[in-house]
């Protein structure tokens, strides 16, 4: 769930961030830390530069355009977060051997191994939120005259996406290993507050704050699922195919502008806007947990690692 960058001007500095398997991966404008806790109790860390899509392809400076690219950036920020993470924890395994085997050197993970689950997410989320909705709308439609409309389509069908995303991220949270990784989503939201605040960032500071942040990437997807009710009224297609196609051909459309909302909710929080997005804070109920100290901890070494980076590269370190 990558909690997505808001502010775009130069002289701001905005911190986001993802969690992954063990760890939190913290970004800066201009720098990426992941902070891995391996079993033996060490905290590992990876950082590089990172510049900013609207600076290497200047569309990007402009509303809707800069939420593709952010989306995109951020997915691939997360690809390379979960591939550190994964292969600390293959590292360790290796690392202890059975008596009788032999010690290999670490292998590092194929760029593949992680790219292929990345695609079939984005397979997945357009069968599972795009096909199957509109199929059982398009089969209830036979049954009941009033889904002839196409506002009343529309909305069952945002109704259904929505009853998807809702079972499918409870049934997650159920799992072991899933909750986890939502801890360490909390973990990460609590750190970005402390730091948001101005206080020292500490454990205990982190600790007060709330692991619900208007910024977070499950506030984005419901922005998302909500923005295509109306959208996709205005399609002028009746047949099942096309609006299938025209769905997948307007998933960047509605996610630039689903983040140009998103940005504006956040920086004021008083506004209307802001509270139509509320029920984004509330899925993330599901999607963030109390974390421990110890993960807390974690989080607070990634953000270190990315602000040192942003300050060796003469980022202003302005709070926004």
């Amino acid at each position: 769930m990558q909690m997505m960058p808001i502010l775009e001007s130069g002289e701001e500095t905005l911190v986001g961030g993802q969690a992954v398997m063990e760890g939190v991966m913290m970004r800066a404008p201009h720098s990426y830390c992941v902070a891995v806790r391996k079993p033996n109790g060490e905290i590992i860390t990876e950082e590089m530069p990172l510049a900013r899509m609207s600076e290497q392809y200047p569309i990007f400076k402009y509303p809707v355009f800069r939420g593709v690219g952010t989306l995109y950036q951020a997915l691939k920020l997360g690809g390379r977060a979960l591939k550190f993470s994964a292969a600390a924890a293959i590292e360790d395994l290796n690392q202890q051997p059975s008596p009788d085997s032999p010690k290999d050197p670490p292998k590092e993970i194929p760029s593949w191994v992680v790219a292929g689950p990345i695609v079939f997410s984005l397979a997945f989320f357009i069968f599972m939120y795009k096909f199957v909705p509109l199929f059982l709308v398009t089969r209830l439609e036979k049954l009941y005259p009033i889904l002839h409309g196409r506002i009343a389509f529309n909305l069952a069908d945002g109704l259904i996406r929505m009853a998807i995303l809702l079972t499918l991220l409870y049934v997650l949270s159920r799992m072991k290993d899933i909750r986890r990784v939502f801890e360490y989503h909390g973990a990460e939201h609590k750190v970005v507050f402390n730091f948001e605040s101005g206080q020292p960032v500490t454990v205990e500071n982190a600790q007060r704050f709330t692991t619900f942040h208007p910024r977070c990437g499950t506030s984005f997807l419901f922005v998302v699922f909500f923005l295509a009710i109306p959208v996709y009224t205005l399609i002028p297609f009746d047949g099942f195919v096309p609006k299938l196609v025209c769905r997948v051909l307007l998933i960047p459309v509605i996610a630039g502008v689903a983040y140009e909302l998103v940005r504006f909710a956040a920086k004021r929080r008083g506004s209307f806007l802001a509270t139509l997005t509320a029920p984004g804070l509330w899925m993330q109920r599901i999607t963030t947990k109390p974390p421990a100290d110890d993960q807390a901890a974690v989080a607070i070494r990634a953000l270190e690692g990315a602000m040192e980076l942003e300050k060796s590269q003469g980022g202003q370190l302005v709070i926004a």
